[in-house]
């Protein structure tokens, strides 16, 4: 891919998407217009590889496609605005998969209880004082109550 334009099957093959997704990207803003063959063909320049590579890696890091196309545009216009680049989003994101992991965790931690509670009817175990499901936050409004 050495300065060599490419063509759209050519830049989806490389990054392992299909076409309709680098169509779909390029709708969305995440990629620059690509310049025309005289045959009328798009062409993109080899560093359309690394953007959607990075749009990818964004993805499976957690970034919606919005997030990702902000990370683009805050890079396309920073002007010395540190602020809205990687380091203050991917804090942000971290911070919120830490919250779902914890989440996650209460969860296992409960679905624990249930299993060596043995709750194989949920009805009888709602009325039981030692369920270990978390019936009273419904109650409560969705408060997190302890599940002992």
């Amino acid at each position: 891919m050495s300065g060599k334009w490419l063509r759209t099957g050519e830049v989806a093959e490389a990054v392992g998407v299909n076409v309709q997704t680098l169509r779909y990207y390029h709708r969305r803003g995440l990629l620059e217009e690509p310049r025309r063959s005289n045959g009328g063909h798009r062409l993109y320049p080899p560093e359309t590889v690394t953007v959607l590579r990075v749009i990818k890696v964004a993805q499976r890091l957690g970034f919606t496609l919005d997030e990702v196309a902000g990370l683009v545009e805050a890079v396309a216009h920073r002007h010395g605005r540190p602020d809205r680049g990687l380091r203050v989003r991917a804090s942000a994101k971290l911070a919120e998969v830490e919250q779902k992991i914890a989440d996650l965790q209460a969860i296992r931690e409960t679905l624990v209880q249930a299993v060596d509670a043995g709750c194989d009817d949920l009805v009888a175990c709602a009325g039981s004082p030692c369920c270990p499901l978390p019936f009273s936050d419904v109650a409560d409004g969705g408060e997190h109550a302890d599940a002992n």
